[in-house]
C-alpha cells in the first residue's frame, strides 16, 4: 500500500501586508510553515482548511483563491507517506485574537503541548519572508507562486 497524506494550508495577509506564519515543534522536530494541516476522511479541501484555522488559530476564514498544489513527489518528514499539499489565499471573517510574537519559536510558557506539539504565530512583512525561512519545500514553492500573484 502507498499511503497519501493530503494537506491543506492557508496564506493569510493582514491589512499591514504581513503574512501569518506558524512555528511548530512536534516529536522534537521544529519547523516553520503556513497554518493548516491534514485532510480528514470524508472532508473536502475547503472544509478542512476552515477547520484547521478554527482549531489552530481560533478564528474563521474564507478562501480567496487557489495558490498552488504539489506537482512533484514529496515524502513526509514524519512517516513513509507521500505528501500532497494544496495552498489557498484566505482572509479572516472573524476577529483575529491569537497570541503573536516577533520571534520564531517563541512558545507561550503557559501552553500545554497538545499531542506533543507546541505552536506559536507571528506576523511577518511580506517583503521580509525569505524562502529559507519556510522549512518545507512545498511551502517554499507555494510562497514563490503567491508572490507572483501580488506583483
Amino acid at each position: 500500500m502507498f499511503p497519501f497524506n493530503v494537506r491543506v494550508y492557508g496564506i493569510l495577509i493582514n491589512e499591514k501586508q504581513e503574512v501569518l506564519i506558524s512555528d511548530e515543534r512536534t516529536e522534537n522536530v521544529s519547523f516553520t510553515k503556513f497554518p493548516g494541516g491534514g485532510l480528514e476522511y470524508g472532508e473536502g479541501l475547503l472544509d478542512a482548511l476552515i477547520r484547521e484555522y478554527q482549531e489552530e488559530c481560533n478564528f474563521e476564514v474564507a478562501v480567496v483563491k487557489h495558490i498552488y498544489t504539489t506537482d512533484f513527489y514529496e515524502k513526509s518528514s514524519f512517516n513513509d507517506s507521500q505528501i500532497i499539499s494544496i495552498y489557498y489565499q484566505v482572509k479572516n471573517t472573524s476577529p483575529i485574537q491569537i497570541r503573536t510574537t516577533n520571534r520564531a519559536f517563541d512558545f507561550d510558557p503557559d501552553q500545554k503541548p497538545e499531542d506533543n506539539k507546541l505552536q506559536s504565530f507571528r506576523w511577518v512583512p511580506i517583503e521580509s519572508v525569505l524562502i529559507d525561512d519556510l522549512t518545507f519545500k512545498t511551502d517554499q514553492i507555494a510562497w514563490k507562486e503567491f508572490l507572483k500573484t501580488i506583483r
